[in-house]
């Protein structure tokens, strides 16, 4: 399942790496090409629920496997010469099969460990996708100018294929069991506590985008950071965000709320010192590494306090995080590209600080939120260590 999320996150990141190379294939704009990525998180956030919604009483081994194969399938179109048009619909359908596997990956791997580890096995499929953010956008530009864009996507159909045969050999059979249906499913997952946390996490990847988005001109124009550094400092960033995201999982274990309180504090404290001392590049250098690690590193608690809250309904709210956080990530970069009209590339920075800053106060707030009724043992539950209920 981590290899799974890796081959997705990787495919999502290969275009991003090769957006002037396909336009310039196609003959159309780079803006037009960008169309995919967007088309991408337009299928997570919209798809990826309606779809886990619609398999809420599945066996969720089928969903899994059904989720990947279409993934992959559809993945084999721009190799086989599709247009930009055709590929553009199928990326909204594999955006929605992606959600779906991550919430199927899940509430897989929580289902075969230990309820103590539930947040460690979230960990293992979510940082498949930390990994990716520093592999792929360099890897898809190492294909696309070797081999081509087209045929960068024909690696990518076959990792997906060999990774989807070892999940056939040996992902068990995990029935979705639940005591609730699926007007149940609904009100639990989007129950008012659970979208208090969820608004926690768009807030705060909605600060992170509005920074990332516009980190390139923001290191090379006021840090001073230029040349082969600005590679560095981003494949630093990748690396520091898998790390997290690998640790974040032990800390949910521990306490789900904490770490998500303390993670977007350390994200919020990042972006301020991006502000007031950007202009410095060891003091930006730093932020940037520090901004991954805390970024990344509330992704699993956020998922595990998510799932918690939503008690019997958390088959349908394990694809809520990812929709939520791809809609952060849309207002981030929407509103840092508005400041930034306005005040130049400081002022994106300083529009990412507010609104992780506000993420603060919103996650000390959740804290205290706690499920209707106890949690339930049924497979693919992530309990929740009752000390910080």
């Amino acid at each position: 399942m981590f290899v799974g999320a890796l081959v997705m996150g990787c495919a999502e990141m290969l275009v991003m790496g090769m957006l002037d190379l396909m336009a310039a294939d196609l003959a159309v704009s780079v803006s037009a090409v960008g169309v995919l990525v967007s088309a991408n998180a337009l299928g997570i956030a919209v798809g990826g629920p309606l779809l886990t919604f619609l398999t809420a009483r599945l066996d969720r081994r089928p969903v899994l496997l059904a989720a990947f194969t279409t993934f992959t399938g559809l993945n084999l179109l721009p190799a086989l010469g599709a247009d930009l048009d055709l590929f553009v619909a199928a990326r909204v359908v594999i955006g929605a099969v992606e959600g779906l596997f991550i919430a199927a990956a899940i509430t897989t791997a929580t289902s075969i460990v230990p309820p103590e580890r539930a947040g460690r096995a979230m960990a293992v499929v979510i940082s498949g996708f930390a990994v990716s953010g520093a592999v792929g956008m360099p890897l898809g530009r190492l294909l696309g100018e070797a081999v081509g864009w087209r045929a960068s996507f024909l690696a990518v159909v076959l990792a997906s294929a060999a990774a989807l045969l070892v999940a056939v050999l040996v992902v068990p059979r995990v029935p979705a069991e639940s005591h609730v249906g699926m007007l149940g499913q609904l009100r639990l997952a989007f129950a008012p506590r659970v979208l208090a946390v969820l608004a926690v996490g768009v807030l705060l990847f909605a600060g992170v985008s509005a920074a990332l988005t516009y980190l390139v001109p923001f290191l090379s124009d006021v840090a001073g950071v230029s040349g082969p550094w600005i590679g560095a400092c981003l494949l630093g960033y990748g690396i520091a965000a898998a790390a997290g995201s690998f640790a974040g999982g032990g800390f949910a274990d521990i306490g789900a709320a904490r770490a998500l309180t303390v993670g977007t504090v350390g994200t919020s404290a990042a972006l301020v010192a991006l502000v007031l001392w950007g202009t410095s590049p060891v003091v930006a250098v730093l932020a940037v590494l520090g901004l991954g690690m805390c970024s990344a590193g509330i992704t699993t608690p956020w998922q595990h306090r998510v799932e918690h809250l939503a008690g019997p309904g958390a088959i349908l709210a394990a694809s809520l995080p990812a929709s939520a956080g791809n809609l952060g990530d849309a207002i981030g970069a929407f509103g840092g590209g508005r400041a930034i009209t306005a005040g130049g590339i400081p002022a994106a920075l300083l529009v990412a600080a507010v609104l992780a800053a506000v993420a603060v106060v919103a996650a000390i707030l959740s804290r205290s939120l706690s499920p209707v009724s106890a949690p339930s043992t049924r497979p693919g539950r992530a309990p929740e260590p009752a000390a910080i209920r």
